[in-house]
């Protein structure tokens, strides 16, 4: 594994990020508001090929889109800057969390490993959240230690702590829209890190893709799970919400095979055989071909393939506007 450029710092001191609780404490319940601009010129269509995006054939046509709501599908703390984005479009964004994030039951074990980070080569944290649930406990980035990030939302996650490329040396996909641990892969020198430790830091139930492939590669691979996520119980307030969604045409924002399988079990979970047909018509953006695949397979009809980042899925919005 290279070492970090020369003159960069012996270490990265963290910092938590200035608003986080503050975000998480002023939303409440399952719609919310909040949003950024971005020029789109067309979305890729369900198959990963690109389409273009109609315009609205009249003033009226866009006016009437914009009236459509914006479902935001994310755990809430990554939902929030989204949704303020989407208010900055002019559109009305609807938090409705269908991941919830919990701590593991064991931080003892857990704060024990993320101790030792400098005996390992290479740390790879697998989403936002496992980036957030570690640095809780990491008060400083060992100098040595290099990072591994699956998306751009982890890579902001981490600067929200203080670490960036100029303290820390960090993998991430060459091409910032594919972001998953195949893209990755390809992005890291595994002949450096061959015959070393490798952490993979990750929520339970994850892929084995990148721990199996940096094993294939010689290194010893340890996992972390840093925090555990559900679908949430279908209460009467959340049954209200979606039979409530699932009367008019929205644009849903998923970013999580999981998450969108689990909306499929709670609206099957609905009074009303209705419900699934109408969920199956709702016009889903999503970021990544295997959430395209989960669509698909579970009767999507209408899916905008973006890539990754978050200003790719708003210019997909905007685009629809």
């Amino acid at each position: 594994m290279p070492e970090q450029d020369a003159g960069a710092a012996p270490g990265a001191a963290v910092t938590p990020p200035a608003a986080m609780g503050a975000a998480a404490a002023a939303a409440g319940g399952h719609s919310d508001a909040a949003a950024l601009a971005g020029a789109y010129p067309g979305a890729a269509g369900a198959d990963g090929t690109a389409s273009a995006v109609a315009a609205p054939n009249s003033a009226s046509e866009a006016r009437d889109r914009h009236d459509v709501p914006v479902v935001i599908t994310r755990p809430r703390r990554q939902a929030e800057p989204l949704a303020r984005a989407v208010t900055a479009l002019g559109r009305r964004p609807v938090l409705l969390p269908l991941l919830d994030i919990a701590p593991v039951d064991d931080q003892d074990g857990l704060r024990c490993v993320l101790a030792g980070l400098h005996e390992y080569a290479l740390v790879a944290f697998v989403s936002p959240n496992a980036v957030d649930a570690a640095f809780a406990h990491i008060p400083r980035w060992p100098a040595d230690t290099a990072i591994a990030v699956v998306g751009e939302g982890s890579r902001l996650a981490l600067a929200q702590y203080g670490v960036d490329d100029a303290c820390a040396r960090i993998y991430r996909p060459r091409d910032p829209a594919h972001s998953d641990s195949e893209h990755l892969l390809q992005a890291l020198d595994l002949d450096a890190i061959a015959g070393r430790r490798a952490l993979v830091v990750r929520g339970d139930g994850g892929r084995e893709l990148l721990p199996d492939a940096l094993r294939a590669a010689g290194c010893a691979v340890d996992t972390l799970v840093a925090y555990r996520r559900a679908v949430p119980a279908l209460d009467a307030a959340l049954a209200a919400a979606l039979a409530d969604l699932l009367v008019r045409p929205n644009d849903w924002i998923v970013t999580s095979s999981e998450a969108l399988r689990g909306l499929d079990a709670l609206v099957r979970s609905l009074e009303g055989a209705e419900n699934v047909a109408k969920l199956q018509q709702q016009r889903l953006i999503v970021p990544h071909a295997r959430i395209a695949q989960t669509a698909r397979a579970l009767g999507f009809t209408e899916i905008t393939l973006t890539g990754s980042g978050d200003e790719r899925l708003l210019a997909a919005l905007q685009s629809r506007a």
